[in-house]
């Protein structure tokens, strides 16, 4: 029987777990190498062995709404879209809240994960740590592994000929903090991701020129949607995951791409992904066009190779007297402290997990690995859902399949992303799919023909509008009381941030389109005399 589980690392996943356990009766032990919680949006100066690391302008790509604990609101006046140092408390509000803090062990480093020699019977774990450099080992019934998948740097060097001739700096974009050393300086930046196009907009206030160097090219949108409303809030709902799933997907695909080329034509400033149609998640980034249009950032191909001053790309074009380069190249999976490197097996940058979470081939399924997905969704309420059904596993109440049928699911999935996602180095998948997945197997998925029958005004506010995290706490184990009126409230805590002037209503347009009307009667009269 489950009862003590070993949590590693105290950021928004392994807050979530210690949560979690908490919740079922379990008795958490959460161990954090750090001083403090928050995991990668726990800003510091310098980067920290061990430890993500983020620059000081880092703003969050979810709406807030969108990204909070599913029973834990932000503040009514916290803006949509977060700083990290405001994030960073909303963290902190969270554990205090739920009483978490006590549970964690600061500056204390896993060292080492292992079965211990009765794990077939009894699934238990000896967890090495070390604090203060005195080593201590405890047994754990399981584990949940929550240290995140920002924290080892991808460089690819090898992939980049002549880099070792070039005499400016380089560096992972993990390392850069600020704009003010590339003041005056030709910076070229390799990756057209998220921190990629950060850098490279935040550089061209300073710099004398950046170049945006992107292999593959890729979907950008902004924070800001349709009529000024989160993005998020509405593209992520069930209905329009309803449809997609619906209709056949040549029309989805044209859908899709007619959708993200709504603002702007991307193959008009460079950025038209290869794979086009793919899901892959865009970047999010409401500055790169004007930066774009106003010469000061250039998005530029591949590289084929460095020189000692300069670049040349794979158009053959070549760039001359670049002082600086910083690689946007992502960061690799890796679990140091597990002793036994076959259980979290990484094949191909993917982590082969049955549902992302659980290794499939242990005896006893007491090892979950959380917050290893991507998707259009948030983390925070991803790692939230996970973490219900892992725990629900460890307890028993939640059964898994074979071995064999889980190695099958996990090549299902596979296919299923590549075919909706494209080759990615993430287990990138549909966000509402994947939590409906979880939730209905611990019964927390919300039944929206059944709220149509005992409550419709509720059930139409989840099938159409935003698929916000409080909808995952509606029902079943882990029930919030206040979800309900989360979700009829969500809107309002959106525009209060930004209502902070009082202005005037819009003139309204019926005047108009009635003068329209009347002008165009009777060429429509004449058009249907004519047609009959």
């Amino acid at each position: 029987m489950v009862r003590r589980v070993a949590v590693v690392g105290a950021g928004i996943s392994g807050l979530a777990a210690t949560k979690c356990c908490l919740e079922e009766g379990l008795e958490p032990t959460c161990f954090e190498q750090s001083e403090d919680i928050g995991g990668l949006w726990r800003y510091t100066e310098k980067p920290e062995e061990g430890r993500a690391s983020i620059y000081r302008t880092v703003f969050t790509n979810s709406c807030k709404e969108m990204m909070c604990y599913p029973d834990f609101p932000f503040p009514d006046d916290y803006p949509n879209y977060i700083h990290n140092t405001r994030l960073h408390k909303y963290i902190r509000d969270y554990a205090q809240h739920f009483d978490l803090l006590r549970h964690i062990r600061f500056k204390t480093l896993v060292t080492k994960i292992r079965k211990r020699p009765d794990f077939s019977a009894t699934g238990q774990w000896e967890v090495v740590t070390q604090k203060d450099g005195k080593e201590e080992a405890a047994v754990f019934d399981a584990v949940m592994v929550c240290s995140g998948h920002h924290v080892y740097p991808n460089l690819p060097l090898a992939h980049f000929p002549g880099i070792e001739k070039f005499k400016g700096c380089y560096l992972h974009s993990r390392e850069y903090k600020g704009p003010e050393k590339f003041r005056g300086k030709k910076v070229l930046v390799v990756g057209l991701g998220n921190s990629g196009c950060d850098i490279a907009v935040e550089l061209s206030t300073v710099a004398s020129q950046v170049y945006l160097s992107s292999r593959r090219g890729s979907w950008v949108m902004s924070r800001v949607w349709n009529f000024g409303y989160p993005w998020d809030m509405l593209l992520i709902t069930r209905f329009w995951t309803w449809l997609d799933n619906f209709i056949p997907k040549a029309v989805s695909d044209w859908l899709y791409v007619r959708n993200m080329n709504q603002q702007y034509k991307h193959e008009d400033f460079g950025l038209m992904p290869v794979d086009g149609t793919s899901r892959r998640e865009p970047v999010l980034n409401d500055d790169i066009l004007s930066r774009i249009t106003c010469g000061v950032v250039l998005i530029k191909p591949s590289v084929k190779e460095f020189r000692e001053t300069s670049v040349l790309f794979q158009d053959g074009t070549v760039q001359d007297d670049l002082d600086a380069v910083i690689f946007a190249t992502g960061y690799s999976h890796s679990f140091p402290f597990m002793e036994d490197k076959s259980i979290i097996k990484s094949r191909e940058h993917e982590i082969s997990l049955y549902k992302c979470i659980v290794p499939p081939q242990l005896e006893k399924p007491t090892m979950a690995v959380i917050g290893m997905v991507q998707s259009f969704g948030s983390a925070i309420p991803t790692a939230d859902v996970q973490c219900r059904w892992a725990v629900k596993v460890f307890q028993g109440l939640c059964k898994l399949p074979s071995v064999s049928e889980m190695l099958e699911e996990i090549e299902e999935r596979k296919s299923y992303r590549i075919k909706w996602f494209g080759t990615s180095n993430t287990l990138q998948m549909d966000y509402i799919t994947y939590m409906n997945e979880l939730t209905s197997d611990i019964g927390a998925k919300p039944n929206v023909l059944k709220l149509l029958l005992t409550d419709p005004l509720l059930a139409l506010k989840v099938f159409f509008g935003p698929c916000s995290p409080y909808q995952f706490r509606l029902t079943g184990p882990g029930k919030w009381s206040g979800a309900r009126r989360a979700i009829f409230t969500q809107w309002d805590r959106t525009l209060k941030p930004t209502r902070t002037r009082e202005a005037p209503p819009a003139s309204s347009t019926v005047p108009s389109l009635l003068v329209v009307g009347i002008l165009f009667l009777p060429l429509l009269l004449l058009l249907t005399v004519l047609y009959w």
